[in-house]
């Protein structure tokens, strides 16, 4: 229904002829209300240097706006400006030909430079100037689902931790193919796909250290040989919080998480997006944490800082790849009963939960339902979004 604008070229010229007629003068004159004698009363023009009747100069020009609306670009243009000579006045029986040639294409603002112009019969210029018309493209379809007969295939990161399984678990339930990811505990990750696949789902684990450039490669090309592709990346590995004080903190404890968190979630994202844009659907959804969002917490320096990388890193990249159908969110839990938490005092423990509003801590079922909402069609039109599942701990 709408012009292409990518295929419209520069250089690109389109034109139109016409012949001026009384009637064609009549009608002007009757839609305008400019009826000066010079361009219908003959005797009057006769009298004036020109010794005939001139046709309106915007009589003419009007079918520059014909070319436009109806050729180059055609349906859905609109003329947003013009400047215009008029170097030699037409004549009643003129043969108009009125061209418009594209000079100039704006590709962000969709705009096209056209350089105008209608020559007489005679070859003779009479009207020239340049404008510019702006390309308007029809509502963008939206794009709920993905159209392909088979299962969404997911990595999930860190598979075999207390939330990391959860999500596996959670997104099996939801129908898709997964991906569990795991670096040590070979047994638990095997488990945890036979479990899956009992169910009559399917599911590989696949032994990866994603710390580094080597490894991203060795998940990336397992999941896309067992499943063909995919279409969730949940980067949800991280390392033991480790607590130090300021004064025995070195830039390896940093390094670490950056490692494991930050450039983990960069290399699979950019091995992972090329293909979700192509198919213009993909989720990624990145576990961040209430270290970042509520009171610090002693000690956590390090974690806290690989995690807020991250999620700074979801709201960047979330601007990015949107245009391509790509959405990337942050899921950012609360204490979670995982083991992960097994250094934190029982004490410690307790009095959060009591100072929750829900009165109690997130369990990984909790953060899984927020990573499967975030990874379905029902957050279609969601990104560079943080959901806090935190229990109203640290309220936004």
């Amino acid at each position: 229904m709408f012009a292409d604008f990518d295929r419209i070229a520069v250089g690109e010229t389109r034109s139109l002829l016409r012949t001026i007629t009384e009637a064609d003068v009549r009608r002007f004159v009757e839609m305008t209300g400019d009826d000066n004698p010079l361009h219908v009363d003959r005797a009057f023009a006769e009298e004036t240097p020109f010794k005939d009747i001139v046709v309106h100069g915007m009589l003419g020009a009007s079918f520059i706006s014909t070319v436009i609306g109806t050729q180059l670009p055609g349906a859905g243009a609109l003329w947003v400006s013009q400047n215009i000579e008029f170097l030699a006045p037409v004549r009643l029986g003129d043969s108009l030909t009125v061209s418009c040639t594209v000079i100039a294409k704006h590709e962000r603002e969709r705009l096209l430079e056209l350089d105008t112009q209608i020559v007489n019969q005679n070859g003779q210029v009479v009207v020239t100037g340049r404008g510019k018309v702006k390309v308007l493209a029809g509502r963008p379809q939206r794009v709920d689902a993905l159209p392909t007969d088979r299962a969404r295939v997911a990595i999930v990161t860190g598979g075999t931790g207390g939330i990391g399984a959860a999500i596996c678990r959670r997104l099996a339930a939801d129908g898709c193919q997964v991906v569990v990811n795991y670096r040590r505990d070979r047994n638990k990750a095997e488990a945890l796909a036979a479990t899956l696949n009992a169910d009559g789902r399917r599911a590989v684990a696949v032994n990866a250290d994603i710390g580094d450039r080597e490894g991203i490669d060795r998940l990336y090309d397992a999941a896309v040989h067992a499943f063909g592709s995919v279409d969730i990346l949940v980067n949800n590995a991280s390392p033991r919080i480790n607590p130090k004080p300021f004064g025995k903190l070195e830039w390896d404890d940093f390094q670490t998480h950056l490692d494991v968190q930050l450039k983990s979630a960069l290399l699979l994202m950019q091995r992972c997006a090329p293909d979700m844009a192509a198919r213009k659907w993909g989720r990624i959804v990145n576990i961040s944490s209430q270290a970042i969002d509520g009171p610090p917490s002693s000690g956590w320096t390090s974690y806290a800082v690989g995690k807020a990388s991250v999620a700074m890193l979801s709201r960047y990249l979330a601007a990015e790849l949107g245009p391509q159908g790509v959405t990337i969110n942050s899921v950012s839990p609360g204490m979670t009963e995982t083991t992960l938490i097994g250094d934190v005092p029982e004490k410690v423990q307790l009095m959060t939960a009591r100072q929750t509003p829900l009165r109690r801590l997130a369990t990984p079922i909790d953060v899984a339902a927020a990573v499967a909402h975030l990874a379905s069609d029902d957050a279609a039109f969601v990104t560079g979004h943080t959901l806090r599942v935190n229990g109203g701990m640290a309220l936004s």
